[in-house]
This record gives structure tokens, C-alpha cells and sequence, in this order.
């Protein structure tokens, strides 16, 4: 089998949550930080298609991600990134989209790199590559940096005093024409310090100037160049946003004499009274090159009710008036522009979720806001980061002159513990330590997949989850019950029509409309839709009466009637699925549960340390009863439990390094007897388990080691014994066999390990010896441990489904060689 027989399916990954995570090239493309990657993404590509791509090679979370200006004759791309693993990577992307590659990595830095700033245009006086930029970290300095094509070099480092950390840096020419630089740099302090370099050739950046006037943390700096009629000399504005709910903007003058707003107090709103200290209008002086500059105070734009994370200027040429754009934790994202009359800054455009009706808890709401606002490179669509790691985007229409939402990407946060497909393989759903359940399917229209509904969003990091049919699933967290949930209607006709799912044997119409939670509750409740005509009272007292209407629960009947795959908020607040029933019995977090192929059964087992609580339960799923007594084998955690093709057998394998094989007491029966356990399995813990697609041959199943083996074993005249071993070069902590022999006969065994590399093994169905293995190509390789593989249960494709401990969700096709 050769490398190149896997395509990329399907990647799914949420962003990192910070400022400076995020940037948009001119050629289109965002990268942003997912986890220890870096995620790609055109948000104006034809077929969204969401993350294109993932660049592993940082340690730890990426915090700072930022393109470098492109030179006029340069070709490929360069992006440069820091993390908290201390490193700053400088990464080439070729125009033909061929594998990113690392070009350079620099460990400079004592502590995480948290902004990088770039300078636009190339330094002159220099050889025309060479690229300045500025990074700033939590080792409390602004490091000067050169980059000429091949490697990135340390020009100067600024030890900050009084002491801070840069959370936000931001650099530019004090002339347009000029050579000295000017670099503003602010963080957890509340001003701003400005220092300036005389030259770009050989910088040396002294500081000239602390602007006060801000009462919180300053999250983001930007500058830009004020645009004037007819080639006049500009001023250069500064935006700051800052944890005080407002962004100031300042004015960089040429010239001793201060500039003519000033000096007339033309702002009405300095006047005006405004919260906290009043805005001081004290000039500040600079020098650079025998020329003298001013820095004044120019506004304050109030707005925003809450932390305010990022102010980025719309820098597009032909745009006719500045445009600044800022994210808040308010959950609004705001375009300003100034009064082309009074020169006073207003908000043109107000966009998010600005109405009462937003979540009813922090969980189903976006609560915790925009982290992040990006431009793109027209000037006519912009993009933002939510709490819940998704980007949501918003496109200009000339039209009907408004802005309109686009479909964006959404992802896990954390690591991917769980996955599912249902049962006849139409969806996938998975499980995170984010504390999300969410389903993902394939888009009809464009062949595209995406997140379809988010049938749980709860208050425990969650463990595991099986399918229990078409419309019903289990899952288990980090609490001593599992919850089963089913499908609601409204989610069930969305997906019948964007994703041709349709269950006959469900009546659809039998369903409730829809599911919310209750403000101080973990469970999911049935509710009914609410025509779209009729008001809803937003005046009332939820605590005083418990039966009104919240508004921020209510569903309306159209919520869900769309024509696409839905966005962020509908996700969030409208495809939850109704929680049916609890299942207790556990003493400790649930560790893992699977469900009969009949779907009959869920068994199911909690982290222990003893023999008492090591035991499997088994609930039928008729009337949620528990089958006693519960099945005993283990003396310490079990990590996963299999249930035969047949269901005739159910495999567990632990933490105490045995696996157990447990048997059907007699046919029809539910309940099940130890027929064969193994204390010696494996040398170290086994991390899981498979059985291999029925045949006419014995039972055979697989299990995968801390040891780094995967043992297959098969029942002879008695027992189950080993009779094949495939070494692993780390310990393989997933394994899953294609639940169909192939054209060939011989079974596939998917192995993922502690490093992320994925190996695809075919198996001789009558001797289960090793025919021949390849290991998926780097690029197609995780970053962190695979924590799940899943083979799709349908005939007609080999999809095999990734779960990652760095918060990926992915699907892989696997083509057959035709030879």
C-alpha cells in the first residue's frame, strides 16, 4: 500500500482563545492557533470547506500567529507564530499550497511569546528581503527582529520598565516615506509606552513617550495611516482597546505646532462628561531623524458594555474613510467610522448577539464574547473568534447594503475523548473534554462536512459516547451517571434536508420540537417551538415565576428551517437534543460504556482502584434497567469495552494490564458470565480493544498496550490466544478494525499511538498474519496522542474518524490499492 492512498475528509478544530491568535493573508487565507497548530482556512472559497489544512510543530498552545507583508518579487508566503512552549517559528507557504513548511525556529525568549507585530513594506537602506518585526512575551521584554528569507535574527531586545507584560504590540513608519520607525507597546498596565528608531536599517528603539489614560489592561494596538484627500500629508492614528470597556485613539503629528483639531478643541466628546478620570490632552513630544512629532489624545469611543479584546484597522487602499473594528466579551463586534462632517467616531455597524435573546447560560449562550476581529483583505468581509473556539463571518452586501452571516467553522477546544457514528453510518458524533457533544455530517449540496447540532453542552468535561440507533445516544462524563438524549424534530428535519438523512423507522412527527437547558440545571428539556408572529414578554421575572418564557430559551419555529449548514448561534442555543433518561449505579466518573450492536444493552464502567468499583454494569435500554449482578473481572480501571459483531461476547480490557472476555448466559437472555480473563494480557496497561469483522472462523479481537504492542487474538479449541504481534515504535493507544473484510479478505486494522502517528495494517483473515502496513504521511499525523479511531459502518467507503488529544476531530478517506 502506498502513502498516497488517504484523502483528507473532513478537519474539524477550534481556535485558541487570545487576541493575537489569528491572521488574514492577501491571498485569503486565515491561520489561527488550534491547540499546538496551526489551523488553515478560506473563508472565501467556493465550497466551504472549512480547516484545509493543520501545521504541527510547536510544543505547546500557539498564542501569536501573523503573515509577514509579502515583498513585490517574493513568491512564497512567510508566517510567523509563538507559543507558549517559548518558540518563535518562521513558516514558508508556497503558492501552489503545496506542505507548509519550518524554515526557521528561534528560542530567544525566556517564557510564551504572546503578539508579534510586523512592519509593512521592507526596510530600506537594507537588502530589499529583509523583514522587521517585534515579538512580545511573557518574560516581560519586546524582542526586535530581522528576517531575510532564510532565518529570523534578534536586533534588540527592550527590557520593559516599569515592569509588564506585552499583550499587545504594534509597529509603522512615523513618515510614510520615511526610515524611522515608531513601536507601541502595552499590556498588563495601563498605558501605553511609545519608543522610536531612527533608522530601519540597523533599529535601535528608544522610549519616548507613556500615553495614560486607560483604568484597565490594554489588549490590542494597531496603527494606520489617516487617509486625506489629493496626496496630503497624513497623520498616523493609534487605536488602543483596553479591559475598560473603551478604545482610544491618538494622533501621531509631524511638527512641533499641534495638529488644528486640537488646538481648536474640536472634539465635542473631551467636553462631554465620560466615566473615570477626564481625558487629558497633554501633547506628547517625539524626535526621530532631526524631525520633531506630537502625540495627542484624538477620541474615545464608547460602546461596548464589556472587555474589549481587539481594535484592527481596515487598511484596504481603495476604502474611502478609515473603518476600525473591535471585538468585545459583550458579545458585539463594532465597525466605527468617523462623522465625515463633525469628525465625531460612531458606530456604522453593530454585529453578534446584540438582542435580549441571547443564551439563558453561559453554556448555551456565546457568553464570554469576541476574542478576536480580523479584516479581510477587501475590506468587505470580516471574521471573529467566540468563546467557544468557532469563527463566525460576516459578508458586505452592496445590495441590499447590509452585512449578512456567512457559514463559518466551528471545532473542539480541548481534546477530543470520544466518537461515534450512528449506527447505520450516516453522522458522526463526538465528545471533548470541552464538554460539548457534537454531530457532524456531510452537506449534500457541496460535499462538504460541518457541524450539524450540538446535542449537548454540559457542565462536566465528557468522557465517552455510543450510538443508540438512528435518533438516540449515551453519553458519559466526568459525573457518576450516563445520560441518554434523543433526537429532536426540528434537528431531525435540518439534517434530512441538508444531509438526505431520513430514518423510517422514527416518526419524525412523534418527536418534540426542540430541547433547551434550564438556567440552574445539567439536563436537557423537551420543549415546544414558538411561532415566529408571536411576542414574547421580556419584561417578566424568571426567578419570581418559573413557567414564563425565557427568552433566551425559547426556539422559534423558523430557527432551524435553513437552507444550510447552521451558524455559531443556532448552533449554541438551537439544536440541543432533549435529555430522555439518567442511568446511576457507578460510584466514580464514568471511564467508558458501549453499546450493543442490537442496541439492547449499554454496558458501561467508572474509574477505580478496587475490585468493588472496577466491575462493568449492563442496562437494557427497554425499560433503563440495570442487569445484576455486575460483571467482575478487573482490580482497577476499565478503559475500553467492546461488544462482539454477534453481541454474543463483550470484551473489556484495563488499566491492570488484563483483558476479559464475558459471554451470553443462553440465547435471548441479556445477561452475561465470565468465559476467559487474561491477568497478563500485556505487559503495561491496555488502552483498548477491537473485534475483527465475523467470519466463519473463530472470534478474533485486538488489543493495543502501553507497551507499544498490538496483540491479536483469536479462539481456538478453548481459549482465546495470541497469534499475532505488531510492534509499535510508542505506545498504541487506539486501534479499530474495518467492520468488513475487504475485497481481498483481509481485515484492516487502523492503530494510532502516543506520538499521533495513524498505521493501517491489513491482517490475513485464516492466519491473521501481517500482509502489509503503511503509516499515514506527516502531515496527515496528529501532533498529540490519538485518543479514538472509528471506522465509518458503511459499504460503499473505507472513512476512518480521528479523535485527538489536541482538540481534532478529522476523517480520513482510505482508497484500496487497485492493484
Amino acid at each position: 500500500m502506498g502513502e498516497a492512498n488517504v484523502e483528507i475528509e473532513y478537519v474539524s478544530v477550534g481556535a485558541n482563545r487570545h487576541t493575537a491568535v489569528a491572521d488574514w493573508s492577501h491571498d485569503g487565507l486565515v491561520a489561527f492557533g488550534a491547540d499546538t497548530n496551526i489551523a488553515l482556512w478560506r473563508p472565501h472559497d467556493a465550497r466551504p470547506r472549512g480547516v484545509v489544512g493543520l501545521v504541527p510543530g510547536h510544543r505547546d498552545t500557539v498564542k501569536a500567529v501573523k503573515f509577514l507583508p509579502r515583498g513585490d518579487d517574493e513568491q512564497l508566503t512567510y508566517l510567523l507564530s509563538g507559543s507558549d512552549d517559548h518558540c518563535l517559528k518562521v513558516w514558508a507557504l508556497p503558492p501552489d499550497g503545496s506542505a507548509v513548511r519550518c524554515i526557521h525556529t528561534a528560542s530567544e525568549h525566556a517564557a510564551a511569546i504572546n503578539c508579534i507585530a510586523t512592519l509593512d513594506g521592507r526596510a530600506r537602506g537594507t537588502s530589499p528581503a529583509t523583514a522587521i518585526f517585534a515579538t512580545g512575551a511573557a518574560d516581560a521584554s519586546i524582542k526586535i527582529w530581522a528576517f531575510d528569507g532564510e532565518k529570523a535574527r534578534v536586533l534588540q531586545t527592550l527590557n520593559l520598565r516599569p515592569k509588564f507584560f506585552p499583550l499587545a504590540v504594534a509597529l509603522s513608519r512615523l513618515e510614510e516615506d520615511g526610515g524611522a520607525l515608531v513601536l507601541a507597546a502595552a499590556g498588563t498596565r495601563d498605558t501605553i509606552q511609545i519608543f522610536v528608531a531612527e533608522s530601519a536599517a540597523d533599529p535601535e528603539f528608544r522610549l519616548q513617550a507613556t500615553l495614560t489614560g486607560h483604568e484597565g489592561w490594554i489588549r490590542s494596538l494597531d496603527f494606520a495611516w489617516e487617509k486625506k484627500p489629493h496626496g496630503a500629508y497624513s497623520d498616523l492614528l493609534l487605536a488602543s482597546a483596553s479591559q475598560d470597556k473603551y478604545i482610544r485613539l491618538w494622533r501621531l503629528h509631524r511638527g512641533k505646532e499641534l495638529p488644528a483639531a486640537v488646538v481648536n478643541g474640536a472634539d465635542p466628546s473631551l467636553g462631554a462628561y465620560l466615566p473615570g478620570k477626564s481625558p487629558s490632552n497633554k501633547p506628547h513630544r517625539l524626535e526621530a531623524t532631526g524631525k520633531d512629532f506630537t502625540i495627542t489624545f484624538e477620541a474615545l469611543l464608547l460602546g461596548h458594555d464589556d472587555w474589549i479584546y481587539s481594535a484592527k484597522w481596515d487598511t484596504t487602499p481603495d476604502v474611502p474613510a478609515l473603518r476600525l473594528l473591535s471585538t468585545s466579551a459583550d458579545n458585539t463586534l463594532a465597525i466605527w467610522e468617523a462623522d465625515s462632517s463633525s469628525g465625531i467616531w460612531v458606530t456604522n455597524v453593530r454585529l453578534g448577539e446584540i438582542s435580549r435573546e441571547k443564551g439563558a447560560t453561559t453554556a448555551t449562550g456565546s457568553t464570554g464574547g469576541f476574542w478576536t476581529g480580523l479584516w479581510s483583505p477587501d475590506g468587505m468581509s470580516v471574521v471573529c473568534l467566540g468563546r467557544t473556539g468557532s469563527w463566525r463571518v460576516w459578508r458586505y452586501n452592496q445590495e441590499e447594503d447590509r452585512w449578512t452571516p456567512q457559514i463559518g467553522i466551528s471545532g473542539h477546544t480541548r481534546a477530543v475523548t470520544g466518537i461515534a457514528w450512528a449506527s447505520n453510518g450516516d453522522y458522526l458524533l463526538s465528545t471533548s473534554s470541552d464538554q460539548t457533544t457534537r454531530l457532524h455530517g456531510s452537506w449534500k449540496q457541496n460535499n462538504t462536512w460541518h457541524e450539524m447540532a450540538r446535542p449537548q453542552i454540559h457542565g462536566y468535561d465528557l468522557n465517552c459516547i455510543d450510538s443508540l440507533g438512528p435518533s438516540r445516544f449515551v453519553s458519559g462524563a466526568d459525573e457518576k451517571l450516563m445520560r441518554v438524549f434523543y433526537e429532536p424534530k426540528a434537528v431531525a428535519k435540518l439534517l434530512d434536508r441538508l444531509c438526505d438523512i431520513s430514518d423510517s423507522g422514527t416518526a419524525v412527527e412523534a418527536m418534540p420540537d426542540a430541547a433547551n437547558m434550564p438556567v440552574l440545571g445539567l439536563s436537557n428539556k423537551a420543549i415546544e417551538t414558538v411561532d415566529d408572529d408571536i411576542e414574547i414578554d421580556t419584561s417578566a421575572h424568571f426567578e419570581a415565576d418559573r413557567e414564563v418564557l425565557d427568552p433566551g430559551t425559547t426556539v422559534r419555529s423558523s430557527a432551524l428551517e435553513i437552507d444550510h449548514p447552521p451558524f455559531e448561534d443556532s448552533l449554541s442555543r438551537h439544536t440541543l437534543w432533549p435529555e430522555a433518561e439518567k442511568l446511576y449505579g457507578h460510584g466514580y466518573e464514568i471511564s467508558c460504556l458501549a453499546v450493543s450492536r442490537a442496541g439492547d444493552l449499554v454496558a458501561s464502567a467508572c474509574r477505580a482502584s478496587s475490585i468493588n468499583h472496577a466491575v462493568i454494569r449492563l442496562f437494557e435500554t427497554r425499560n433503563w434497567t440495570e442487569i445484576k449482578p455486575p460483571l467482575a473481572a478487573h482490580s482497577l480501571t476499565v478503559t475500553r469495552l467492546r461488544f462482539s459483531p454477534d453481541d454474543r461476547n463483550l470484551l473489556s480490557v484495563g488499566r491492570d494490564r488484563q483483558w476479559a472476555v464475558f459471554e451470553r448466559e443462553q440465547e435471548g437472555s441479556l445477561g452475561y458470565k465470565l468465559l476467559q480473563a487474561n491477568p497478563k494480557g500485556h505487559s503495561r496497561m491496555i488502552l483498548d480493544a477491537a473485534w475483527a469483522p465475523s467470519t466463519d472462523s473463530s472470534p478474533t479481537f485486538a488489543t493495543a498496550g502501553r507497551d507499544r504492542m498490538v496483540k491479536i487474538w483469536r479462539r481456538g479449541e478453548a481459549d482465546f490466544a495470541c497469534l499475532t504481534t505488531i510492534a509499535e515504535t510508542h505506545p498504541a493507544t487506539a486501534i479499530d478494525f474495518l467492520p468488513r473484510p475487504n475485497k481481498d479478505g483481509h481485515f484492516i486494522l487502523a492503530v494510532g499511538n502516543e506520538a499521533g502517528k495513524i498505521s493501517i495494517h491489513y491482517l490475513d483473515s485464516a492466519s491473521l498474519a501481517v500482509s502489509s502496513s503503511f503509516t499515514l504521511r506527516a502531515a496527515l499525523c496528529l501532533a498529540k496522542p490519538v485518543l479514538e479511531l472509528a471506522w465509518r459502518p458503511r459499504i460503499d467507503s473505507n472513512d476512518l474518524a480521528v479523535a485527538g488529544e489536541d482538540s481534532s476531530l478529522r476523517v480520513y478517506r482510505i482508497m484500496e490499492n487497485q492493484s
